[in-house]
C-alpha cells in the first residue's frame, strides 16, 4: 500500500489535507513530539491558520527520547492523520501543520538553532513531568542531574530544559526577536515553573554568560501557563491498519484521539502567536484554577482507576470505571474529597464536569491502559491527589477515597517486579520496600519516601491509618475491595 505523503494525498479523492494549497512557513518549535501533541497543539495550530489565512505557523516538531516519530513523519512530508474514536466523532482528518520533524537526541544543535531562528516566535512543550528535570525537594532545576550537568557544561543539550535555555541564548546574541515559551504538560503553574527552570539553567552558567542570558530573559521572553485536555491513548497496530483502510494510504504516524479537545491558556505572550482562540481555545487569567480542577478532578480519578484497575486485573480504564464499585469509588472521592477542597474556574459546574470525565473514560474505543496510565506514579500522585489529601485534612476531614487511590499505588509499586515499574524512581522505591511487604510494613516505608511524601503528611496519623486500611484491603483482592468501597 502506499504510503501517505503530500504527492500521494494529492490524488486521493475523499481525503486531503487542509493547508494542501498554502505554503506554510515555520513559526512554531514544539519540543515532544508524541501523540498527544499531534492530536492537540498540531490541531489547534492547524485550526488557527485555517481560520485566519495566516500560514505562518508551522510547527517544527522535535522528539525526545525516541525519534520513532521524526523517522515516520520524514517520508510523509509531516503529514498524519487524527482518528477520533468515540461518540460525535468526527471524519478521519489529516494534519498538516508539522512542517519538520527532527530527532532532538540525534540532532540537538539543530533544535538550538530553530528556537534561536527569527521565524520563530513560539516554543510549545509536552515532554512530560519527569523532562523537565525537576529536583523534588526544591522545587527547581534537578543540578545534579548528569544529563542537566552535561548541557552546562556546553555539550549540545539533550534536555528539553536545556535545548530551550540554549537556544534563547543563541537568540539573544544573534539579537533575534522576542520569544514565548508555551508549557502544555500537567504541572501546576506550568508556566511559571518552566520560567523557574529555564533561570536556574542560566543562573548555572559561568557568570559572564550567566547575567546577560537572565537579563534578556527578563525583558524578552514570557512563560504563560496553560491546561490542555485530550485523552489520546497509544496508537496500536490495528489502528493504524483501521486508518489504512478508511485512508486507502498508509500513515505510520496516525493518533487516535477522543472528540472531546481543551485548551486553557494564560494570555501573556512576549510577541505573535497563532490565533488559537479562534480554534476553540479559550484565553484566561485564572489558569491557575483551571488546571487545578483538571488535576485533581480529572487526573486524579484517571490515577485512581489505573491502580485500581492494576490491582484487580483490568487492563484499561474503560474496564476499570466499568467496574461498579470503582466507578462509586471515582465519584466519592471527587463529590467528598476533591470538590469541596478546591476553588472552580468561572463558567465550570463541578458537578457536571465530574460526570463528563467518568463517561469520557468509559469510552471503549480509545483503549487507554491502566499501565500506560499508571507508569511514572510517583511524579503524579502528589500534584493529583496528594494536594486533595492534605487540603481534606486541614479542614477536618478525612480523605478516605484519596488515601484509597494512593494505597492503590502503593500497592502497584509493592507487587510489581523492579524491572517492570515504569517509574523514573524506581531504584529509590525498591530501596525504601521492605523485603516482607504487608499494608503494616509497606504504607510507612513508602511514607518515609521525602521526594513523594513531604515530613507533615508523612506523620499524619489520619492519613496512614487510611493508607494502611485500604492496602489491607486490596490484598484481599476484587470482592473484598467491592465489599468495602460499597459499604464505606
Amino acid at each position: 500500500m502506499t504510503r501517505l505523503s503530500a504527492a500521494s494525498l494529492a490524488g486521493n479523492g475523499k481525503h486531503r489535507a487542509p493547508l494542501a494549497d498554502r505554503t506554510i512557513e515555520p513559526g512554531i518549535v514544539h519540543l515532544g513530539l508524541g501523540a498527544f501533541a499531534r492530536a492537540h497543539t498540531a490541531v489547534f495550530t492547524e485550526e488557527a491558520m485555517l481560520a485566519t489565512g495566516d500560514s505562518g505557523w508551522g510547527i517544527v516538531g522535535v522528539t525526545q527520547r525516541s525519534d520513532t516519530v521524526a523517522r515516520q513523519l520524514a517520508p510523509q512530508d509531516g503529514l498524519f492523520c487524527v482518528a477520533e474514536r468515540g461518540s460525535g466523532a468526527a471524519p478521519l482528518r489529516v494534519v498538516s501543520s508539522i512542517v519538520e520533524a527532527i530527532s532532538g537526541r540525534d540532532r540537538p544543535d539543530a533544535v538550538v538553532d530553530w528556537i534561536a531562528a527569527d521565524s520563530t516566535r513560539v516554543v510549545t512543550l509536552t515532554v512530560t513531568e519527569k523532562g523537565y528535570r525537576i529536583d523534588p525537594h526544591t522545587g527547581s532545576l534537578n543540578l545534579a542531574d548528569d544529563q542537566v550537568q552535561a548541557d552546562l557544561a556546553g555539550n549540545p543539550p539533550l534536555t528539553a530544559i536545556g535545548q530551550v535555555t540554549r537556544g534563547i541564548q543563541k537568540r539573544a546574541l544573534a539579537g533575534a526577536g522576542p520569544l514565548t515559551v508555551v508549557s502544555c504538560d500537567n504541572l501546576p503553574g506550568n508556566g511559571e515553573l518552566t520560567r523557574t527552570l529555564v533561570g536556574a539553567f542560566a543562573a548555572a552558567l559561568p557568570e559572564e554568560e550567566s547575567g546577560p542570558l537572565l537579563a534578556w530573559l527578563k525583558d524578552n521572553v514570557t512563560f504563560p501557563s496553560t491546561m490542555v485536555d485530550r485523552m489520546v491513548p497509544a496508537t496500536t497496530a490495528d489502528d493504524l491498519d483501521a486508518v489504512e483502510r478508511e485512508l486507502g494510504l498508509r500513515d505510520e504516524a496516525a493518533v487516535v484521539a477522543e472528540p472531546f479537545m481543551q485548551w486553557v491558556i494564560e494570555d501573556n505572550f512576549a510577541g505573535d502567536r497563532p490565533a488559537w482562540e479562534k480554534a476553540g481555545a479559550l484565553f484566561s487569567n485564572d489558569v491557575a484554577a483551571w488546571e487545578a480542577a483538571k488535576l485533581r478532578l480529572l487526573n486524579a480519578s484517571h490515577s485512581m482507576l489505573a491502580y485500581l484497575g492494576l490491582a484487580s486485573g483490568k487492563a484499561t480504564i474503560s474496564d476499570a470505571v466499568g467496574e461498579d464499585a470503582f466507578r462509586v469509588a471515582c465519584q466519592r472521592m471527587l463529590a467528598e474529597d476533591a470538590l469541596p477542597t478546591i476553588s472552580l474556574p468561572k463558567g465550570l459546574d463541578g458537578e457536571t464536569y465530574c460526570a463528563q470525565v467518568l463517561e469520557r473514560f468509559a469510552n471503549p474505543a480509545l483503549g487507554h491502559t491502566t499501565a500506560k496510565v499508571g507508569s511514572d506514579g510517583s511524579q503524579k500522585i502528589g500534584l493529583r491527589l496528594l494536594t486533595t489529601a492534605r487540603a481534606a485534612l486541614d479542614a477536618g476531614r478525612e480523605p478516605r477515597w484519596a488515601a484509597l487511590a494512593v494505597a492503590a499505588w502503593m500497592h502497584h509499586v509493592a507487587t510489581t517486579a523492579a524491572a517492570d515499574l515504569n517509574d523514573p524512581l524506581v531504584d529509590e522505591l525498591q530501596k525504601a520496600l521492605p523485603a516482607e511487604r504487608s499494608a503494616a510494613t509497606v504504607v510507612p516505608a513508602l511514607l518515609g519516601v521525602r521526594s513523594i511524601f513531604d515530613a507533615g503528611l508523612a506523620a499524619n496519623t489520619t492519613f496512614a491509618d487510611l493508607l494502611t486500611h485500604w492496602y489491607r484491603i486490596i490484598d484481599t483482592g476484587l470482592d473484598g475491595l467491592r465489599k468495602e468501597i460499597n459499604h464505606g
